[in-house]
């Protein structure tokens, strides 16, 4: 395959991750559940990896696959990645149009299979020839398309926006045939969105999600011979149904309200591979009550332990790192932390490794196209280079000084509880400089520490010696470390966890007034129980006015430390400071 066409189908991907959160906050069809851009961001995510053979990736997109808008795009992608020159794109166009289509139970016009029309029919009218003239007619083209979903289905026009999953195929095909011009390193080049759709990126304040089934459910089944007919009955179980045939697999998606009854069902009928499932019910509400725009808007690094449905009630934009562990890799916010620890209690590698520079600058350009303000709480500097890249394109794009980067030197729980802390304050005033002000002081103000299981984790990441870690484990020792401006900072060793909740008292009472409020982030690996009993009860004891939240340890700091680890990150507080907290999400 042609360099440039690899590195297009990745400038796509890269493309949809800067605008993931947009997608979610107006997907309304065919359920107002706001999770269009995550389920997206996680079935492209196989496509960084193009430069294997296409067929591979092809398997691994469609069972990485998730959610409705998920798969229909896989198996666009089973067609359209058959494309590697410019001649071949019509066919390759024309065959994923045909599998989209051919995958839904009852398909709608108003969606993304309207973009797949589009891009068919005006490659097949006219030869792609990879100049920019060429890539700005057929992305008109495109764009009208997107344009048109308002009027093709009712909820679209009643919420007053167009297709999440047809504005994300746009975004991604702007990247990929822009991609192929080999001008992607112009800012400016692509289509500014909050511009073209002006006036369709936000639901109407008078919709309302009135029904919804219960769970969302995918799955990878194998079916046993001769079972293809009973499979295709799902419908008596529920809606929202596609159904994509893979090798000897078949990638189910639907949504049910019994969802015991659909799996008894599917395993009556084959071997199941895998199993998902959401609760619809929450995620609907949860997307109803996001808080409306603040002042300024924060965004933070996911390297913090923020979790994608704490920044969507508060608006927040969260930059993923990626973990790849096992045959996965996926924005830290979409691994799921127990594939996570079970892999690496298995003993296989996991790693992180960051956005490549053109998504970060993807992401910073989108928020500024989207909010007048912008505050950016960088992970430290020491940790990665981030906020040595956002200053830079800061310098280029940023004339008007909407875009503020702090280097908070934090990383992990400190992180996330001072931008969480920062945006609950932004819902509270309007003065962007006053949010400025808090968040400055709040960096200066924050502690955390992390308790650390087993060394081993730490030598495999190269953060301790292996003869260390092998002696520290042979004689049960524990990390205390804490996260500085300068790096992790060892201020204590333990042997068990009693001892770990000793240190940690000892530590909250030397900076702590316990008749005081205090915010507190307690984070887990593997060990949720642990962190939501012992540890939440024995500092609700010693300090009743603490406001606590419960959240998984940031995944790159779970590679790094590996399970067992749990850590506690702490912020003074005065007045109703925190009041916002997002408890239901917990």
């Amino acid at each position: 395959m042609d360099n440039r066409f690899q590195q297009a189908w990745i400038t796509g991907v890269e493309r949809v991750a800067a605008w993931s959160d947009l997608l979610d906050t107006i997907n309304v069809f065919p359920v107002a559940d706001g999770d269009t851009g995550r389920n997206l961001l996680v079935t492209l995510g196989p496509l960084r990896k193009i430069e294997t053979d296409s067929k591979t990736v092809i398997h691994h997109l469609l069972l990485s696959a998730r959610g409705n808008s998920g798969i229909i795009a896989a198996r666009f992608f089973s067609g359209f990645l058959t494309a590697d020159s410019f001649e071949s794109i019509p066919a390759a166009a024309r065959l994923g149009r045909d599998l989209a289509w051919k995958a839904i139970r009852n398909p709608r016009k108003g969606t993304m299979l309207d973009i797949f029309d589009a891009l068919a029919d005006f490659t097949e009218k006219t030869s792609p020839d990879g100049s920019a003239e060429y890539t700005s007619r057929v992305i008109d083209h495109l764009q009208n398309a997107v344009h048109s979903t308002t009027d093709h289905l009712p909820r679209l026009k009643e919420a007053n926006v167009v297709d999440s999953g047809a504005l994300g195929m746009f975004i991604y095909l702007d990247g990929f045939l822009t991609g192929l011009t080999g001008l992607t390193g112009q800012m400016g080049l692509f289509r500014p969105i909050t511009s073209i759709f002006k006036n369709r990126l936000e639901i109407k304040s008078s919709f309302h999600e009135t029904e919804q089934k219960h769970y969302c459910i995918d799955m990878v089944l194998r079916p046993e011979n001769g079972m293809e007919d009973e499979i295709k009955r799902l419908s008596e179980y529920g809606d929202s149904i596609v159904i994509v045939p893979e090798k000897d697999f078949l990638k189910i998606h639907l949504h049910a309200d019994d969802k015991d009854a659909v799996r008894k069902k599917m395993e009556s009928l084959g071997s199941m591979v895998k199993w998902s499932e959401e609760d619809l019910i929450s995620q609907v509400r949860n997307f109803q009550s996001r808080q409306k725009e603040q002042s300024i808007h924060v965004m933070t690094d996911a390297a913090g332990s923020v979790t994608r449905e704490d920044a969507a009630h508060l608006r927040m934009t969260l930059l993923d790192s990626y973990i790849t562990a096992g045959d996965q890799s996926l924005p830290e916010t979409c691994f799921l932390p127990h594939d996570l620890y079970r892999i690496m209690k298995q003993g296989e590698k996991a790693s992180t490794s960051q956005a490549s520079e053109f998504e970060r600058h993807q992401h910073y350009q989108s928020a500024l196209d989207q909010y007048d303000q912008v505050l950016y709480l960088c992970v430290g500097s020491f940790y990665t280079g981030n906020y040595d890249i956002a200053m830079e394109w800061k310098q280029k794009n940023d004339p008007d000084n909407r875009f503020t980067v702090v280097d908070t030197g934090a990383a992990s729980g400190r992180l996330g509880l001072l931008a969480i802390a920062t945006a609950m304050h932004a819902n509270k005033t309007d003065d962007p400089e006053q949010v400025k002000i808090f968040a400055k002081q709040a960096v200066d103000q924050c502690q955390e520490y992390l308790f650390v299981d087993c060394l081993k984790y730490l030598a495999r990441g190269g953060r301790t010696s292996k003869a260390s870690a092998f002696f520290g484990d042979m004689l049960h020792l524990k990390p205390v470390v804490t996260p500085t401006a300068q790096g992790a900072k060892k201020v204590a060793m333990a042997r068990n966890q009693e001892d770990q909740l000793k240190i940690l008292m000892e530590k909250l009472h030397a900076s702590l007034n316990p008749e005081s409020a205090v915010s507190i982030l307690l984070q887990y690996t593997d060990n949720p129980e642990w962190v939501s009993e012992t540890v939440q009860n024995r500092i609700k004891t010693e300090f009743p006015l603490s406001d606590i939240m419960i959240r998984p340890l940031s995944l790159t700091s779970g590679v790094h430390t590996g399970p067992g680890t749990w850590a506690v990150a702490f912020l003074p507080v005065s007045g109703d400071m925190l009041s916002d907290d997002p408890k239901t999400m917990d």
